[in-house]
């Protein structure tokens, strides 16, 4: 796909209806906002030399249309951060968000792109906050490392393995701050139970019961005409081409597999992470992955080098993650932020963690944490390294559950040995230009 022969479906061309807002956008410069008072933005006390600048790409579901709590209503509550631009390529996504940027700082200022890669070059954004579906994560974290920006990337990180890795060489060589999207990290009560585990308040942990959704599938549904507010080919950018049908956009792309690794990578990218987190295997991974047989074998199974176990148990999500301790059990909820503790006077033995687990943080929430981290250039509480070893362990479940049969992993060198099946499930080829 050409960049120039890139076209919204219908009469309007992309080009023509992205770039209405040329005038806006280039009036960012010539309008220095640095020059107003803070009270003018709407941005509270904070001095507007001391903001930071954000660009959203993809406005949908977690972006902002999905409910109230998405990232750009989050963002632009803080009073450290300005959005000065807004990227979908859905044409209501992009009018609705620009309308909402411009309602909250009384301007007209938020320029809009159909584009990200004409996002990403803006000198004057500080930051991109990536709410795509998952097969561009890892496309557009590289792009904007590349180009100077730090990142918040929705989890999961990417779409397989080797993605993640380069996702995470990429921010390593651009000197980036990237965070990825697992918002338990910054949970009080998850953190709390996880220093539990963590400090073997619950005695050694052999087991691990973690819940999520099942792997995506493929894609065999018929086409429909493309809406004109759409530009199709764009929203599929690296993935294969396929005719467009309203169940894969706006919001069922995870169930499709050239798009997303379904429930397992989904909710997984919240559970296995707290176990891995619990654990303290934010550096590495399970050495074995069996999937259920339907037979003795009922659940997946991770096997790690000390011998703990995590099981995939069940799609119910609302029953989180359990950690069996040979004197106790945590279990903890990323869906509703609870933590259960047996014996239940385990959590009032152990407060002296509670303090101690959300210091951490200064209980300021993930998506502050992210913009401190912008300013402080210190690791972030979801570090990209930590998001590709959590995706890494759901790709991983994935692979198991397609080869139907055991497999051996090597999470320090990050390869299936002696296995070239398996191995050939690590990356997925881009369609051009991508």
């Amino acid at each position: 796909m050409s960049r120039k022969s890139a076209r919204l479906t219908g009469s309007t061309t992309r080009r023509q209806f992205f770039r209405r807002s040329a005038t806006t956008a280039a009036g960012l410069a010539l309008a220095a906002p640095s020059l107003l008072p803070a009270s003018a933005l709407g941005i509270g006390r904070t001095a507007p030399s001391e903001r930071i600048t954000l660009g959203f790409i993809g406005l949908g579901w977690k972006g902002f249309e999905g409910c109230w709590g998405s990232l750009l209503q989050t963002f632009i509550a803080d009073q450290s951060a300005q959005v000065l631009a807004a990227c979908d390529v859905d044409r209501r996504y992009l009018e609705r968000a620009k309308e909402f940027v411009d309602q909250t700082y009384g301007t007209q200022d938020c320029a809009m792109y159909g584009d990200f890669r004409d996002l990403v070059v803006r000198p004057d954004l500080d930051a991109v906050v990536i709410a795509t579906p998952d097969h561009w994560h890892a496309v557009q974290t590289i792009w904007a490392c590349r180009e100077g920006k730090d990142v918040f990337c929705e989890k999961p990180l990417s779409l397989t393995v080797r993605e993640a890795r380069d996702m995470v060489q990429a921010a390593r060589r651009f000197q980036r701050v990237v965070q990825t999207g697992s918002q338990s990290r910054s949970n009080g009560r998850v953190r709390f139970g996880c220093e539990i585990v963590r400090q073997g308040r619950i005695g050694e942990v052999r087991e691990v019961h973690v819940t999520c959704g099942p792997p995506s599938v493929p894609c065999n549904l018929p086409g429909e005409p493309v809406p004109d507010y759409l530009d199709w080919d764009l929203w599929l950018g690296p993935a294969p081409w396929r005719p467009y049908h309203s169940r894969i956009h706006p919001v069922q792309f995870r169930a499709w597999f050239d798009y997303s690794g379904g429930g397992m990578t989904d909710w997984g990218a919240h559970h296995f992470d707290i176990a891995q987190w619990a654990l303290g295997m934010d550096h590495t991974g399970p050495v074995e992955i069996i999937p259920p047989d339907g037979r003795e074998q009922k659940h997946l199974t991770l096997r790690y080098a000390n011998g703990v176990v995590v099981r995939h148990t069940g799609y119910d999500v609302s029953e989180g993650v359990t950690f069996f301790g040979a004197e106790g059990r945590v279990s903890l909820m990323a869906v509703s932020g609870r933590a259960v503790f047996e014996p239940e006077e385990l959590g009032r033995e152990c407060r002296d963690l509670e303090a101690q687990a959300n210091d951490l943080l200064a209980n300021k929430g993930h998506y502050a944490n992210f913009l401190e981290c912008v300013r402080t250039r210190r690791k972030p509480a979801a570090d990209v390294e930590t998001g590709c070893r959590t995706a890494t362990v759901c790709h991983l479940a994935n692979i198991a559950h397609a080869l139907k049969r055991p497999l051996r992993w090597d999470p320090v060198k990050e390869e299936f040995p002696n296995d070239a099946q398996a191995t050939r499930h690590l990356a997925r080829a881009y369609r051009e230009p991508w």
